[in-house]
């Protein structure tokens, strides 16, 4: 079954350039580091989510470091912090 992470952000600002920045230099970032598929979800005026999809747990774990990374480079270049992450299995999905 696939693997899914997904973290919780606030920002203090949102703008265009936060939006490029998280296409075209966070989301490849992601997908180099085994990720089947990633989406940034606005969820509020000043809040998104993440949502990573993986092939399976193995890759996910594997990728887990390298995502810690990658949240910290986004917390410094970037006005946003980490709310709250949590990861796990699909158990249904259609």
């Amino acid at each position: 079954m696939s693997f899914f992470t997904i973290s919780h952000w606030e920002a203090d600002d949102w703008n265009d350039e936060m939006e490029a920045m998280a296409r075209d230099q966070f989301a490849p970032l992601i997908m180099k580091v085994g990720a089947q598929s990633v989406n940034f979800i606005q969820t509020g005026d000043l809040t998104f989510s993440v949502v990573t999809k993986y092939a399976d747990e193995a890759t996910g774990i594997a990728a887990a470091q390298k995502i810690a990374e990658i949240r910290g480079q986004a917390a410094t270049k970037l006005p946003v912090r980490m709310v709250s992450d949590v990861k796990g299995s699909t158990f249904v999905s259609h």
